[in-house]
């Protein structure tokens, strides 16, 4: 048996053997027609894992015939990407360098900026590719010198006939006559939810164990279903996660922080940490959305392994924080008053350029007097209603003392 996993000997060597994204490799597929006129652009994939971002930027390498050169982000650094880059100057490079960067969203601002010189003047030519939005993650001079791609999920009769193809390898590398019922080839596809890698691999883990056919209850035996392929399972963590932290339990905040990370869930965690900080712990303490921000920052930066150590520390200063929840109420009150119609028109006197009426608080004592901000038909109404903690009663206590001192007759 040979030692190269399945996944990687099965890889597709041209687009014909490409199963899904015929909207981009199909015969009118764009990315085709493209590469066929002769042209090849600057290029971002985004999309699911496992749906064939890897393979389509190797075979257009392939057909490109230019020099292929492969980073992937979680662990390229700087220094590696310069050493690429450096070929250009000399003959090796000069028919053009094609490379390939693999979850780009693990590169900071500064790295994605280094490549924009040789982008720009055509020595290199840059295939992305994403799990992540890149409108949020890829810098934006890099999007608009590159055409965006979007990977889909494999529908299951195309990845059916992946493991059709996987099945006759298997068999033909263990000289094994082993079967496997169309019944359960979908099973796996339906599995894995259009991640043709990971249905390669249940796969293959399921030929070995099985004695003489695979049965969906050997399949079951390789699959937990949980992490980034399950919509489900993915939402349904980060809620464990930001009620953990909301109920002020450490210990059920790290483990479900482990959890999401060892899934590969940094961006969703640093997301929704942030989140958490400004609608869980908010005015209690103002400062957490800062150290949260400052700590996601620097696991961004890091990438996995290390980035767990910041995110555990945003993770656990959150649950045992003080709690608050009176802005988040305050401006959700007031979108739905917005929503509703009310308050269309507000106090003359706020109007700008006009200020007729408006007093200036400074040229007050204590920097305040009392007039109308709300419109007419809110007059009166509450929207912030202070939570039970020693950053919002000393905001109270302040606010009575100057509106005391102050207020007009």
């Amino acid at each position: 048996m040979t030692n190269i996993r399945t996944a990687e000997a099965m890889r597709p060597k041209c687009f014909d053997d490409m199963v899904g994204q015929s909207h981009l490799f199909g015969e009118r597929g764009v990315v085709r027609k493209m590469l066929a006129s002769g042209r090849i652009t600057n290029m971002i994939f985004y999309g699911p894992p496992g749906t064939g971002k890897t393979t389509a930027a190797e075979i257009i390498a392939r057909e490109s015939n230019m020099v292929f050169h492969k980073l992937n982000a979680t662990t390229a650094s700087l220094s590696d990407v310069k050493e690429i880059l450096a070929t250009t100057n000399n003959i090796f490079g000069a028919g053009g360098i094609l490379l390939y960067i693999d979850e780009i969203q693990y590169f900071n601002k500064k790295q994605q900026q280094t490549l924009l010189e040789y982008i720009e003047d055509g020595r290199v030519t840059l295939i992305a590719s994403t799990t992540e939005n890149p409108h949020f993650y890829v810098y934006n001079a890099l999007i608009s010198r590159s055409s965006l791609f979007e990977f889909k999920p494999i529908p299951v009769p195309e990845c059916v006939k992946a493991l059709k193809r996987c099945m006759e390898y298997l068999k033909k590398e263990s000289e094994s006559e082993k079967s496997i019922s169309d019944k359960t080839l979908e099973y796996i596809a339906r599995c894995t939810s259009g991640d043709a890698r990971h249905a390669i691999v249940l796969l293959e883990n399921s030929f070995f164990a099985a004695d003489d056919e695979i049965t969906e209850e050997v399949v079951d035996g390789f699959n937990v279903r949980v992490g980034n392929f399950d919509d489900d399972t993915h939402y349904d963590l980060l809620s464990c996660l930001q009620k953990s932290i909301r109920g002020s339990d450490p210990d059920a905040t790290a483990f479900y922080l482990a959890k999401l990370l060892s899934l590969g869930e940094l961006l969703s965690v640093c997301r929704r940490l942030q989140v958490i900080a400004s609608e869980d712990v908010g005015l209690a303490y103002p400062m957490a959305a800062a150290v949260t921000k400052a700590c996601c920052d620097s696991a961004r930066e890091l990438g996995m392994p290390e980035a767990a150590i910041p995110l555990a520390n945003a993770a656990i200063l959150l649950a045992t924080a003080p709690k608050s929840n009176s802005a988040h109420n305050a401006v959700f009150a007031a979108m739905a008053d917005v929503e509703a119609g009310k308050g269309r028109e507000v106090p003359l006197h706020l109007q700008s350029p006009l200020f007729k009426g408006y007093k200036y608080p400074h040229d007050y004592p204590n920097h305040y007097v009392n007039q109308q901000y709300l419109p007419n038909d809110l007059l009166g109404k509450k929207y912030y209603v202070p939570c039970d903690n020693k950053t919002e009663a000393a905001a109270v206590a302040y606010a009575e003392k100057i509106k005391g001192t102050n207020k007009e007759k």
